[in-house]
C-alpha cells in the first residue's frame, strides 16, 4: 500500500508546488514581470561582456579559452617537437585576443536585443526554462553579433601571416575529414568560439540567478524571479 502511495504523493506535491508557481507568478503585473526579465537580460549581457571583453577574458578562462580545432589540437605537440611551440603559442594567443576584442563591443547589440523584447518573449522566458534567457539571445542577436564579429577577428588575424597558414593546413584537414568545415578558417572558428563564450558567461549568469534570486541585488528580479 505504501509503495501505490508514494507516486500518488509525489504528484500531489508535484501540483501543488506548479499550483504555488502559477499563483505567485500571476500575482505579478505583466509590467512587472516584462522589466524583470530585461533586467535578467541585461544582467547578464553585462557580466559576459566585463567577463570576457578584456585582456585575458578568454585567455586566461578555462572554461572558453579558445584551442586549436579538432586534428590541429593533435597535432599541438608535434608541432612543437619541429620547433614550432612558438607559432602555435602565437595563433592561440592571437584567436583568444580577437575574441575578447569583439566581445567588447557586444553590448550595443545585446542592447537592442533587449529592448525588442516582446511581452510573449517575457514570459517565454519566465517559464522556458533555466537557460531561456540566453536562449532568447541566441535567437535574437546570434546574426548581429557574427557581423559584428567577423571584421574585428579578422582586423586581429591578419596581423599574423600564421593565420594564412592556418587557413591552408585546416582546409585540407577539412577536406580530409580531420576537421569541422566551420574550423577550416580561422575567423569563422574564432568567430563562432567568441559567441560560444559569450553566451556560456550569459548562462552562468542566468544559473546564479535563479538558484539565488533572492541575492540578485534588486527587488525586482527578486519579486519575478523568486516566484519561479
Amino acid at each position: 500500500m505504501r509503495r501505490l502511495l508514494k507516486p500518488v504523493f509525489a504528484l500531489f506535491f508535484t501540483l501543488t508546488a506548479a499550483l504555488a508557481q502559477a499563483g505567485a507568478l500571476d500575482a505579478i503585473s505583466t509590467g512587472d514581470a516584462s522589466a524583470g526579465v530585461k533586467e535578467a537580460l541585461a544582467k547578464g549581457a553585462d557580466y559576459a561582456v566585463a567577463s570576457l571583453g578584456k585582456d585575458g577574458g578568454f585567455l586566461g578562462n578555462d572554461k572558453v579559452k579558445i584551442k586549436l580545432p579538432g586534428y590541429l589540437e593533435k597535432a599541438d605537440s608535434a608541432l612543437r617537437m619541429f620547433g614550432m611551440g612558438k607559432q602555435a603559442d602565437q595563433l592561440i594567443e592571437t584567436m583568444n585576443r580577437a575574441a575578447e576584442n569583439a566581445v567588447a563591443e557586444a553590448k550595443p547589440i545585446l542592447t537592442a536585443s533587449i529592448k525588442k523584447m516582446s511581452i510573449k518573449d517575457a514570459k517565454d522566458i519566465l517559464t522556458g526554462g533555466e537557460d531561456s534567457v540566453t536562449q532568447y539571445f541566441k535567437r535574437s542577436s546570434t546574426d548581429q553579433l557574427t557581423a559584428k564579429f567577423m571584421p574585428i577577428v579578422k582586423k586581429e588575424t591578419k596581423k599574423l601571416k600564421l593565420a594564412e597558414q592556418y587557413n591552408t593546413f585546416a582546409g585540407k584537414a577539412a577536406s580530409a575529414g580531420l576537421v569541422d568545415k566551420k574550423s577550416a578558417d580561422v575567423d569563422s572558428y574564432v568567430t563562432q568560439k567568441a559567441m560560444d563564450g559569450l553566451f556560456l558567461m550569459i548562462a552562468e549568469e542566468e544559473k546564479k540567478l535563479r538558484a539565488n534570486p533572492m541575492e540578485a541585488g534588486s527587488a525586482l528580479l527578486k519579486n519575478v524571479f523568486g516566484a519561479l
